[in-house]
């Protein structure tokens, strides 16, 4: 395991050697998730580019540091990875909260992003009444009592049902989270706003969302995409919100894709 001090925060982060002529590719993880979510796509795409990977801070075995965080705390650390790394142009690929995370990297160093994939998130996600009610219930109860209802908007109703022992297993991983570092996330997605930062993104964009995304519904993401001059957005079939998970196959051959022609000189922004 690797992990790395930034700022007093001792961030779990996994450096996957590739290529040295591919552009490496940085995932970012949801809400709730570690970088474990990945790990099926991961496993496609090991060998030919250099992959990194990381705990954002309240999660997995990253520090929770001082929360509530404000979302460029989380942008700040990825930031600070990267450059620990001598990682430039990156591929930045974010899922739902990382999602913004990615778009906030652009926005603070576009040096350090050559193009984006944003997984089933948005520009701006939930109202802060939402938020402010999840905060409350985790501070007086913890996560346990949000469970089922987030597994429900992750994961589409066949899923449930024809998958139910990974469905036990990814109800683990969100229970067994810092409920400090998960209310802290959602303190951050609650006053985060990254509307006028999307419509400056300049690099290739690739939105994706499931189509039974009950977080960020397909029609969110695309009002994102929107923003986006020259974007790309593709809707992944018979998924929810964590495409990495539930579609891992669909989601890689579109990843795959953007980076051919990315690679090939064909995706022209704007």
């Amino acid at each position: 395991m690797q992990f790395i001090d930034i700022g007093g925060v001792t961030l779990h982060y996994q450096l996957i050697g590739g290529p040295a002529d591919k552009p490496v590719i940085v995932f970012v993880n949801s809400l709730g998730t570690d970088f474990r979510i990945w790990r099926d796509v991961i496993v496609r795409l090991a060998g030919d580019f250099p992959i990194v990977t990381y705990d954002k801070r309240g999660h997995g075995l990253s520090d929770v540091g001082a929360a509530p965080y404000a979302m460029e705390d989380h942008v700040g650390d990825l930031e600070a990875l990267l450059d620990h790394l001598n990682v430039k142009s990156a591929i930045v690929c974010g899922l739902s909260v990382g999602g913004l995370v990615a778009q906030g990297l652009f926005a603070r160093r576009p040096d350090l992003v050559r193009a984006l994939i944003l997984c089933d998130t948005a520009h701006k996600i939930g109202t802060a009444e939402m938020w402010n009610a999840r905060i409350a219930t985790i501070e007086a109860e913890g996560i346990e009592p949000l469970a089922d209802p987030v597994l429900e908007r992750w994961f589409t109703p066949a899923f449930h049902h024809d998958r139910a022992i990974e469905l036990a297993g990814y109800r683990n991983m969100l229970v067994r989270q810092p409920a400090a570092g998960y209310a802290g996330t959602c303190a951050a997605l609650r006053d985060a706003d990254y509307t006028e930062a999307a419509k400056s993104i300049s690099v290739p964009t690739l939105c994706i969302a499931g189509d039974q995304d009950g977080s960020t519904p397909p029609e969110v993401v695309r009002g994102t995409a929107e923003l986006i001059a020259g974007s790309r957005f593709e809707i992944i079939a018979h998924c929810g919100h964590i495409p990495c998970v539930e579609q891992p196959v669909a989601l890689l051959e579109l990843i795959r894709n953007f980076l051919a022609d990315i690679l090939s000189g064909e995706t022209h922004h704007g």
